[in-house]
């Protein structure tokens, strides 16, 4: 059963990182923020692992990502889940869409969505999808995909850092995927069952994220389950501006990469985030940092924080 979340309900935040490499000096700073967003309200901060794709997936690295948090001292509240253990609430979540008829099948490949003249503009995610099986596929066809159909409306939500923020789901993704021809379920459906599943009524994470998240309220509305609150943290970019990558500036506690190097980083990630240690908590530990930041922690000082690198 999902817990409602209400104002009054104590914070529930989360990371969710992917096992499919080391952490880079990004996650940590979304690491960093969502730890401070929670605890700085006196709420919980959940880990959770999002493994749905086995096939990227390294050996090793669930355990390197736990560990290198904890040499950090991000503590998580509780187990930590994986989505690979929720496959069976996915399912009901999208056999609730099927009965309701918000979803239906699909034979379009990439490259037919691609290739389409009547392809709205490409979005982050490629082409937004132009509906083409919207009104039936050829029964001969294989069923590559099953869509959700998305409303001539516009979603909008309010984002701690950045306020309103507005999409036209047609027009950026069109309707979009919640699950796979192969029987894989999509990180779109399966991110908002986890939320909530976890209780959690804040979400922390990278504005790289940003344009996923009216499909998320979307589907939320469907399944009628609780909006969290959401806040997108400013991007640390390699040179030239250009994302980091799985392969950049890792942090690892297998590959040696932070020993040593733990508070420097963290105090690097508080200062990113628009915050301003003072110059004695160098040298001290981790846990002495964390609870600085908790205890100082002025969110309103994000809106300062664009994207950039992180001056260790």
């Amino acid at each position: 059963m999902i817990p409602a979340t209400t104002s009054a309900q104590p914070v529930v935040g989360r990371f969710a990182p992917s096992p499919t490499g080391p952490l880079h000096i990004g996650s940590l700073v979304t690491a960093v923020g969502s730890w401070l967003m929670a605890k700085q309200g006196g709420g919980r901060w959940l880990l959770r692992l999002d493994d749905l794709d086995s096939r990227r997936q390294q050996p090793g690295m669930a355990d390197d990502i736990m560990r290198t948090l904890a040499s950090f001292g991000l503590l998580w509240d509780g187990e930590v889940t994986r989505q690979s253990r929720h496959l069976e609430e996915y399912e009901a979540a999208f056999g609730a869409l099927q009965r309701a008829g918000e979803v239906y099948p699909c034979s379009c490949s990439r490259r037919e969505i691609s290739g389409s003249s009547s392809a709205p503009h490409p979005g982050d995610d490629g082409p937004a999808y132009p509906g083409r099986c919207r009104g039936g596929m050829n029964d001969s066809s294989p069923v590559r995909s099953w869509r959700v159909s998305v409303p001539e409306e516009e979603i909008c939500f309010t984002d701690r850092r950045r306020g309103e923020c507005c999409q036209r789901l047609p027009a950026v993704c069109g309707d979009f995927v919640a699950k796979r021809g192969d029987g894989e379920f999509a990180y779109q459906l399966a991110v908002v069952v986890d939320d909530a599943l976890a209780g959690v009524n804040q979400v922390v994470r990278g504005d790289d994220l940003l344009g996923s998240t009216p499909r998320q309220i979307y589907l939320q509305r469907l399944l009628d389950f609780p909006r969290p609150d959401y806040c997108h943290l400013p991007l640390v970019t390699g040179e030239g501006g250009a994302k980091l990558s799985k392969r950049d500036n890792l942090i690892s506690n297998h590959l040696g990469s932070v020993a040593g190097r733990e508070q420097v980083l963290l105090l690097a990630a508080l200062r990113f985030l628009g915050q301003k240690p003072p110059p004695e908590l160098s040298g001290e530990p981790c846990s002495a940092i964390l609870q600085w930041g908790s205890d100082h922690f002025r969110p309103e000082r994000l809106f300062a924080a664009v994207d950039g690198t992180v001056a260790a």
